[in-house]
This record gives C-alpha cells, sequence and structure tokens, in this order.
C-alpha cells in the first residue's frame, strides 16, 4: 500500500479528486485552473512551489522544518476556520443560562453552509482589529466579494443557537465599540455623535472623546453576536407579557430561560454564598440594587417600599422558587413592561408602534421573493432592509414611497432575514433591539462547549468542568 501510495499517478489521481469536489462545492469554475498547479507539482516538477526550501536536499534544516510546519498549520487552520469551524467565547450574559460567560464554543460554517469572506484579504486568525492595537484594521478592501454561501446541511431552523454579524455594526465610533452607532443617534442627535461634541442643557458643560472616529465595516467584519433564532424567515412572531409567540403558538420551551425580578425583603441581604451556588455572578450581584424610577411604573405597588429592600436579579424558574423560600424575602415580581407601553429603545423606533421588550409586534420576519403591501405605518418596519441591506434608494415625499425614484406601494424582498433574542430575556441586546438579521450576516450553528471558565474564581477551580463538551441545545 504504501509503495502504490507513494506513486506520483496515483497522488496526482488523489489530490485531483479532491480538488475536484472542492470546486464543485465552490462552483467557481475558474478554480479548474488549479488542476494546472497540481498536476506540476505531482508529475512534471517544473516550478519550485516551496520555494523557502532548497530543492533536491533530502535533509532540510531544523529553521526550514520549521517553516514547513508553521506554513502548513496556517493554511490548514485558515480552510478549517473558513469552510468548517471556527471556536468563539461568550462575553456577555445575553444568553444565560443556556450558555454562560466564559463558555468557550465550536461553531460549524458547514451546517448552513460556509459563507465566502466579502474581504479575502486579511490578517488570518483575525476578526477586525490586530491584536495589540485598539483602532488598527486587520483587513484592506482592495478585493471585495460579494454575498455568497456554499451549500450547507441544513437552513436556520426556529431555536436554533446562532452566530451571526452584529447588523447594526456596519458603522462604529472607535471610542465606544461596544455600542450601537445608531442607538447612540436616536438618543443624542446625529449632530453630537459625529462632531463628538455632547452639551448638558443644564449645565452648560461641553463633553468630547465618548465617540471617537466613526468607521465603516463590512459585513464579514462587523461584531459576532450569539442568539437564539425565535422567527424564521416567513414567521409572524409576536411577544406577549415576556411569552413569545410565533404563528400564533407558544415558542418550544428550550434552553434555560430567565427574567428579571424584583425581590423585597425585609431589610436583611440574601447570602452571597447562596447566589453563587445558584449561578448568580457577582457582575449581577453588584447591579442588583439598579433600581430605576421607570419601575414605579411597571410595579407601582412598589412605590411605598424601601429602595433599599429592593433587589434586582435575573433569575430562572428554579431560582425563583429557591429565593422564594428564603425566610428574609417577603416577594418576589416578575417585572413585566404592560401592553402599550412603548419604550424609545425598541425596534422599529416609531411613535405609531408602542411596544417593549414585554409585549411586541405582532411583526412579520421577510422571506426572499415575497412581496409585502408597503406604506408609511409599514415602511418603519422595513425602511432598513429595503435602504441599507438590499441597497435601494429610499425617499418619502408627502406620504408616497419612492424606491430607486420610482413610486412603490409593494416590495419584494431579495433576502431571508430571522428574528433573534436572548434567553436572558431581560438582559439581551437582541433583535427587539435593532430588528432583522438578514441571511448574509448569519456566520453559522454553535455546537457544543469546548471549555468553560468562571471569571469570578482563580484557576483551577474557575474551570466547570461539568460543561466540558456539553451540546447546545
Amino acid at each position: 500500500m504504501k509503495k502504490i501510495f507513494s506513486n506520483k499517478w496515483v497522488k496526482f489521481g488523489i489530490y485531483t479528486a479532491i480538488y475536484l469536489l472542492f470546486v464543485i462545492w465552490l462552483k467557481n469554475w475558474w478554480l479548474l485552473l488549479g488542476l494546472i498547479i497540481i498536476f506540476d507539482f505531482c508529475i512534471t516538477q517544473k516550478v519550485h512551489w516551496a520555494f523557502w526550501k532548497k530543492r533536491g536536499v533530502e535533509k532540510q534544516t531544523k529553521t526550514i522544518e520549521w517553516i514547513d510546519a508553521v506554513i502548513f498549520a496556517v493554511i490548514a487552520a485558515t480552510i478549517i476556520r473558513i469552510f468548517f469551524i471556527e471556536a468563539f467565547k461568550i462575553p456577555t450574559s445575553s444568553m444565560e443560562k443556556s450558555l454562560l460567560v466564559g463558555d468557550y464554543l465550536f461553531v460549524s460554517k458547514y451546517h448552513y453552509g460556509p459563507k465566502m469572506p466579502n474581504t479575502p484579504l486579511s490578517v488570518p486568525f483575525v476578526h477586525h482589529t490586530l491584536p495589540f492595537t485598539q483602532n488598527t484594521k486587520s483587513f484592506v478592501e482592495w478585493i471585495k466579494w460579494p454575498y455568497h454561501r456554499l451549500a450547507g446541511l441544513t437552513t436556520v431552523k426556529n431555536n436554533d443557537v446562532v452566530v451571526f454579524n452584529f447588523p447594526e455594526g456596519d458603522t462604529v465610533c472607535l471610542n465606544a465599540q461596544s455600542n450601537s452607532y445608531y442607538s447612540f443617534v436616536r438618543d443624542l442627535g446625529r449632530d453630537a455623535v459625529v462632531n463628538d461634541r455632547i452639551v448638558d442643557n443644564s449645565t452648560g458643560n461641553v463633553f468630547t472623546g465618548n465617540f471617537g472616529e466613526i468607521i465603516y465595516r463590512p459585513v464579514d467584519k462587523r461584531e459576532n453576536y450569539i442568539k437564539r433564532c425565535i422567527g424564521i424567515a416567513g414567521d409572524t412572531i409576536q411577544i406577549i407579557d415576556g411569552q413569545a409567540f410565533i404563528n400564533g403558538k407558544p415558542q418550544e420551551e428550550i434552553g434555560d430561560k430567565q427574567y428579571k425580578y424584583a425581590i423585597v425583603t425585609d431589610g436583611n441581604p440574601i447570602n452571597p454564598m447562596l447566589l453563587e451556588e445558584m449561578g448568580i455572578s457577582q457582575e449581577d450581584m453588584l447591579a442588583s440594587h439598579g433600581f430605576t424610577a421607570e419601575l414605579y411604573t411597571i410595579l407601582p405597588e412598589l412605590q411605598d417600599v424601601d429602595v433599599n429592600k429592593i433587589i434586582l436579579l435575573h433569575l430562572t424558574k428554579e431560582n425563583v422558587d429557591k429565593i422564594k423560600s428564603l425566610p428574609c424575602v417577603k416577594s418576589v415580581t416578575r417585572i413585566i413592561r404592560p401592553e402599550n407601553y412603548r419604550s424609545n429603545y425598541i425596534f422599529p423606533h416609531n411613535e405609531n408602534y408602542r411596544w417593549n421588550e414585554d409585549n411586541f409586534g405582532p411583526l412579520y420576519i421577510p422571506k426572499k421573493d415575497v412581496t409585502i403591501n408597503l406604506d408609511t405605518l409599514t415602511l418603519p418596519l422595513y425602511h432598513r432592509i429595503i435602504e441599507t441591506y438590499e441597497e435601494n434608494s429610499l425617499r418619502v415625499e408627502n406620504g408616497n414611497i419612492f424606491i430607486n425614484d420610482t413610486l412603490s406601494t409593494t416590495y419584494t424582498f431579495k433576502m431571508d432575514y430571522y428574528f433573534m433574542m436572548g434567553d436572558s430575556r431581560h438582559n439581551s441586546a437582541d433583535s427587539r433591539f435593532w430588528g432583522f438579521v438578514p441571511e448574509d450576516h448569519i456566520v453559522g450553528k454553535a455546537l457544543f462547549i469546548w471549555l468553560s471558565s468562571d471569571k469570578d474564581k482563580v484557576f483551577p477551580s474557575s474551570i466547570r468542568w461539568d460543561r466540558f463538551l456539553n451540546s447546545i441545545k
């Protein structure tokens, strides 16, 4: 067998078969020219492809062997990362308790089909910023590829845990990269953000340096988010008192969802050791007294309660039962913003829609090739899709909608869209805040946890061994 596989024609046949399958998968027939390279590499050997090696030398130096190994490793890892699987880390608590801060995941690219890079000229294994720098891009846009996804095993399904590029991440303030540029504009006005100048009207004080330079990022270089896909293209979603409904039916009970609760005590603190046993992080404990005046509107029964006796915590149903059993706890009330209570930070950020985190919709999720009726009432729901994601010119004059300078009363979508939410329903910036996720932003499906580390503990006790190799549901 060794003699057979060392034959140059056998090698050529094997390499050619694998390469042809790869080209068929990519559907880029220009790559067939690569067969010339394979033929020369295996048969004619006219070109010295491994130029870093001395030709005709059987035993290479240790340095050359290391270079050889590094080049092979980089090429192999890059191919695996683009086409098959990539590692991600959970940075925030928006998916708790299904996923925890410090979970390290493997995410499949091949399930939904690998998305070809929009910016192929990039430093390997780096996302959008070079290591040890704050603002230096890791990519150049000399070559830009349009959206193209290879064939996959399946499509995005309801309740899949999905990694995707942040839809509002196209524009970024470099001094505040973790926040949405568009939320800043909605809250403060475009001039304040663009000019990096905030004026306190009560004191006249001027603040600068909050936003810094404003840059644009292509789709594949936007921040990676991970959420659960609540609704797929063609679904109609509605949230009633915190319960999600898809096409009129309650969402399947999946994952470990948690909500925010107001806990009234007799004045005695809850034992921090008990909270730690329930998996409540120190970060959540520190934020437990983040009481706001809005809570009096939502829970008027708290108006006569001493603020120092109110604790706010994100809890699963199981932890609610444990908290209620404590002798120092007088009441536990889930915070639910009522119907018709408008939160101005909730999509579509329009006064005609009095929606909030707990009462939202109904909202149709766009599906490719489906046509909807369009008017000034429905336009806020799909404005960003039409203008930004699907790159049309859009304007409204005297109540008339013009798309690409044509008067329009309907619109046909060019892509599928998805609605994503975190399992920590009151601690997740998701589609309720910024709208739909386009199909060209989908990165992959979360498969399993390969490592989990608790940031509140010291190694080795920080390792959560019970989460090792857990599949993600």
